[in-house]
């Protein structure tokens, strides 16, 4: 069911539950998506909600407990810190020339911002960036478990790894290993993932842009149209029935940004791609829009995400890169990390 379409004769198809919580919930403030669960997208109650109380540790997109093992909030930070650090040394360095960004967006900026990133990691540590295992939860495990058990574990102190390597490099034992594998994915994969994402949804929805127009308004108008996390759970908590009794005791609550972020009473024109509208609005502090979270605990990527996301972004404009022309359908699939599935990249004839 198309539910958006922009100029240049491309329309955006969401999956079928995402088309019916747009067509069905837009504008509402508090509504009840199942028995035990309710939906929320007005900004008043969901600021009230998200700053209630911190999201616990099964909440937490990133940092789930791992192998059964909570994984504190100071452990959370280190880890935080050291891939920040990573991609901090990833950008100081001259980029490869020659690159072709050509092909099946998000997959090719990937694999492209896998390498740039994590391109000195030995390959048991790389595959684990591999878009395919997010097919299931065993394939992922299986393939930690293969490389925790091969002979020729990265040595720490070789000089020759990425902070995060260094981390996993000094695990011990095989079951240290699998958990350093699983911490290895759990933090840099989202930042890849979340970033190709991005970018290939704003190729899709406004390209080819205007000249003068600036890379991160772009990227702010992508988050807000299709926001790669467009929900926030949590979970049934006695702060929620006193803040509205619409809420029940045992009810889940769904935050909902994909609703928040088209709803007509925040935004003008809400359905159309326009980045010009951040140049007068401060992201920070615009009601509704939450595309990293709340205020009161944003996400940890953040200040990653943006410098990749206009890194690609300015690559793909300056090597002249276009949509190709002959793609007019966009699919957005019921995922974890919301995006359109297949955005094919061409030089223009």
């Amino acid at each position: 069911m198309p539910l958006s379409s922009v100029p240049r004769t491309r329309t955006t198809v969401f999956a079928p539950r995402l088309a019916a919580l747009l067509h069905d919930h837009l504008g509402q403030d508090l509504f009840r998506l199942e028995p035990d669960t309710i939906g929320v997208a007005g900004p008043r109650i969901a600021d009230r909600i998200l700053a209630a109380r911190r999201a616990t540790e099964t909440e937490r997109p990133t940092f789930k407990p791992l192998q059964g093992r909570s994984i504190s909030r100071t452990e959370a930070s280190s880890v935080t810190r050291t891939v920040g650090n990573d991609v901090r040394e990833a950008l100081k360095r001259p980029l490869p020339e020659h690159v072709d960004l050509s092909g099946s967006w998000p997959l090719t900026g990937h694999l492209f911002l896998r390498d740039l990133i994590l391109g000195q990691d030995p390959p048991r540590l790389r595959m684990l960036m591999s878009r395919n295992l997010e097919l299931t939860t065993k394939l992922t495990w299986s393939v930690i478990a293969v490389g925790a058990a091969l002979p020729g574990w990265p040595r720490p102190g070789g000089g020759r790894l990425t902070g995060l390597g260094e981390r996993a490099a000094n695990a011990t034992g095989y079951q240290e290993r699998r958990y350093a594998m699983g911490m290895y994915r759990r933090a840099a994969a989202p930042v890849c993932f979340t970033v190709s994402t991005l970018v290939a949804n704003a190729l899709w929805l406004g390209s080819p842009f205007d000249e003068g127009m600036s890379n991160r308004n772009i990227i702010h108008e992508s988050l807000r149209l299709l926001p790669p996390s467009w929900n926030i759970l949590r979970n049934a908590s006695p702060e929620y029935p006193a803040l509205d009794d619409r809420i029940g005791a045992d009810d889940d609550v769904l935050l909902l940004p994909l609703l928040s972020h088209r709803d007509p009473a925040l935004w003008e024109d809400p359905e159309a791609f326009r980045p010009e509208r951040w140049d007068t609005l401060d992201p920070d502090n615009t009601p509704g829009y939450l595309p990293f979270g709340h205020s009161s605990e944003r996400c940890w990527g953040r200040h990653m995400v943006m410098p990749l996301a206009e890194l690609l972004l300015d690559l793909v404009r300056d090597a002249g890169l276009v949509v190709d022309p002959g793609q007019h359908t966009g699919n957005v699939p019921l995922l974890g990390l919301l995006g359109v599935d297949d955005v094919r990249l061409v030089r223009p004839a």
